[in-house]
């Protein structure tokens, strides 16, 4: 589950962090890409993977293909674009509870990040058409196997922050494992209903509790 645009903002940083052809410098070539990328992402939520073609996305973003060519020369570099702007945006967000776990103090960490980013997948119209799809390209699939790293990272992070854990290579791979498993059963969940379904999420917790009370259980503060 762990891997997101938020409703009204654009779907990736235009400025450096995506798989482009040529990076834009100018601010009127970050603003266009910009519009590339949202308009993709429009088409994508309303009419699927395949019909991310370069010369729709092209003509509804009103810029030339030859322009669309300099940043994003065929659909795959579509798609590793809109997947790149999802992880950054995710991993973004568990950077901010990593941080909030240094002065907060949760009675359930785990039902609070199962729920928050429950809530993302909610908003993520683009992400779950992207991922429910057919057309992940082998870039975006080995990012996403990246992702879901940095992602564990964020959870280590956060144990650590909240004194619940030692730092180890044992809690790196179970925090690796929970997040393989937590992704697992999202994607289930908002398969079986848009809203994500409640029930499965439920066990999702109850799942991940017990296996991280058990992995927490081997340090003792």
């Amino acid at each position: 589950m762990f891997g997101g645009s938020f409703v009204g903002e654009p779907t990736a940083d235009p400025g450096g962090a995506l798989p482009l052809r040529r990076t834009p410098q100018q601010a009127r070539s970050k603003a266009r890409l910009a519009r590339v990328l949202e308009t993709a992402e429009h088409i994508l939520i309303r009419d699927g993977v395949e019909a991310l073609t370069t010369t729709r996305v092209a003509a509804a973003a009103r810029v030339s293909v030859g322009s669309l060519y300099q940043y994003l020369p065929d659909r795959d570099a579509i798609i590793d674009a809109l997947a790149a702007g999802y992880f950054t945006k995710l991993e973004a967000a568990m950077d901010g509870f990593a941080e909030a776990a240094a002065t907060e103090r949760w009675a359930d960490p785990v039902g609070m990040l199962v729920d928050a980013y429950a809530a993302i997948y909610r908003s993520e119209h683009g992400f779950r058409a992207l991922w429910f799809g057919s057309g992940l390209t082998e870039r975006t699939r080995a990012a996403d196997r990246e992702h879901k790293r940095r992602m564990a990272d964020g959870i280590r992070r956060v144990l650590l922050a909240l004194d619940l854990a030692g730092d180890d290579e044992a809690l790196a791979r179970a925090c690796h494992a929970s997040v393989l498993a937590a992704d697992a059963l999202a994607q289930e969940a908002f398969r079986r209903d848009a809203r994500g379904d409640e029930r499965l999420l439920e066990e999702a917790k109850v799942m991940l509790r017990g296996y991280l009370t058990a992995v927490t259980a081997r340090y003792r503060p």
